[in-house]
């Protein structure tokens, strides 16, 4: 009987995780048992941090269009409320962009919803 061994599917393997490993720092990148743990680890994070970068990019947008908007002479609560009697359809993205790239047409947005609110 021939001899066989499983060294091409380890192998195989090996390399997919240790692809998965490039750019980690220390043991975490060459050790085979460290790699594994640091892989799933980073693997299990990176789900979790999906979702949770929806948020974070919603907070920071919504801290843009507050700081803006107190240039205005606004809240931001006032703000977005002044913008939804107005029935203008900017969402907050567009805003904070505005706000950064563009603070003349922002202006512009918070005299309309000014106008909306008196």
């Amino acid at each position: 009987m021939s001899r066989t061994t499983n060294a091409v599917a380890r192998h195989k393997r090996r390399k997919r995780l240790m692809k998965l490993a490039k750019g980690f720092v220390g043991d975490r990148k060459n050790h085979i048992r460290l790699t594994k743990n640091a892989v799933m680890s980073a693997l299990a994070f990176s789900t979790r941090h999906r979702k949770l970068r929806k948020r974070e990019f919603r907070r920071l947008w919504i801290i843009r269009i507050g700081i803006a908007s107190k240039i205005n002479g606004l809240s931001y609560s006032r703000m977005i409320n002044g913008l939804a009697k107005s029935g203008c359809g900017l969402n907050r993205k567009m805003l904070s962009e505005m706000a950064i790239r563009d603070p003349e047409s922002f202006a512009a947005v918070a005299a309309e919803a000014k106008k909306a609110l008196a």
